[in-house]
Formats: C-alpha cells, structure tokens, sequence
C-alpha cells in the first residue's frame, strides 16, 4: 500500500503517519529523512544536495526527484510507503507518478489531514521552548506547571520568531497555495482522502483507517 499525507504544519501529520507506519508496516519517509540519509550515505544526489542546503537554496526538483527514487527503490518499500512531506508541487507529483508507473507501480492513497486554518494559527503560535534545554511546552494543550517557566530547569520560556503570529500566517499562506494544487492533482488520480484533523488523536486515526479500508475504484 502506498501512501501520501497531505496537511498544512501544525495538522499532526508526523503524529498520524508514525501511526499508519507502524499499524501497516511500511516505512515512513519524510523529505528531510531521506535527505539526511543521502548526504550521509555520500550520494551523488545527497552530496549535490548537500551544496543547496548549505547555501541556504532551495533543492531544485530534479535533485529531490532523484533523492526520492532512490529511496523508493530499496528493500524495505517494496510492500508499500508512507511518504510525508513529498510531494510539495505539481510537478513533483507528476515525476512521482511516471517514477511508480516505471515500476508497475502507483499511489493507492493521498490522505489530506484537514484543519482549519485558525486553528492550525492557534497550534503554531502557542508553542514556547526552554532556550537551555529545549523542552516544549504549549499554552494551551501542554502548558508547564508555572506560566511562563520550564518544569524541568525552571528557565523562562520563549516564543520562537518563526512561532510568532505574522510568520506563521504568512508561511500558512504560501503551502495553503501548493496544497489546493496537490488536492486537486490527487482527486483528479481518484485517490484523494479526506479527513478531519481537529479532534482527538486517536479518532483521527480511527478516520485514516476507515479511509483506507474504503480503497479507491
């Protein structure tokens, strides 16, 4: 069974597939595993990769493509993947696709992790961090026992710049953008689930697996 999550940040995507990975058995591969992989490994494509990042650029498709391919073809994805965090663009999906038709292969599921957006600016924004030991809390669904001061070394918390209400609306903007354009490639492939990301964990869960149960004609 191959499969995509799709979700703005803050949906609980890493959450939900750490579940399906472990409930399905296959691997769950994030972008910036696999990255961390290549340039460890040495690749070409992770060393070439490597030389983006450390400039600060964007990897250019091709050089992601090819990172995914890679890892698509080892051992432990021949039963099926989880794939969180790729594809970001149409154009990535398109080069996905024609990858898995190389192989007789497709995405069976692409799981859109749905939460509305002012919700997802109440998550992103209550986070705060013990800058000395990196603890985090949230004010709302994990708050510390003292407001303000780390349980564990009793520094004060802080609210880092990308948590800050106009960063996180602006960065909300832009991958609601790309995301509208992923939901339609899927739901035109016929393979688009959708499902309700603001309720509890584990009925979030409960909904992936009706979906997924419910495949696809």
């Amino acid at each position: 069974m191959n499969i995509i999550l799709i979700g703005l940040p803050g949906a609980g995507k890493g959450t939900q597939a750490d579940k399906i990975s472990e409930t399905y058995n296959i691997p769950h591969i994030s972008t910036g595993d696999m990255f961390r992989q290549a340039m460890k490994e040495e690749t070409p494509l992770g060393l070439e990769a490597k030389e983006y990042m450390d400039k600060g650029d964007l990897v250019p498709d091709e050089v992601t493509v090819g990172i995914v391919k890679d890892r698509l073809k080892q051992e432990d994805c021949k039963d099926g993947f989880l794939l969180d965090g790729f594809p970001r663009t149409i154009a990535q999906a398109e080069a996905l696709k024609e990858t898995l038709e190389d192989q007789e292969d497709k995405i069976d599921f692409a799981i859109h992790v749905d939460v509305p957006k002012e919700i997802l600016i109440e998550r992103l924004t209550g986070r705060r961090v013990c800058p000395s030991c990196g603890a985090t809390y949230h004010v709302t669904y994990n708050p510390p026992k003292e407001e303000g001061i780390c349980d564990i070394d009793s520094s004060p918390l802080i609210q880092r710049d990308d948590d800050k209400k106009e960063t996180v609306e602006n960065r909300l903007a832009v991958n609601i953008e790309q995301t509208k354009s992923l939901l339609d490639f899927y739901a035109h492939e016929g393979v688009l689930k959708t499902v309700d990301g603001n309720q509890q964990i584990d009925n979030v869960f409960a909904d992936i697996q009706d979906r997924l149960v419910n495949k696809p004609s």
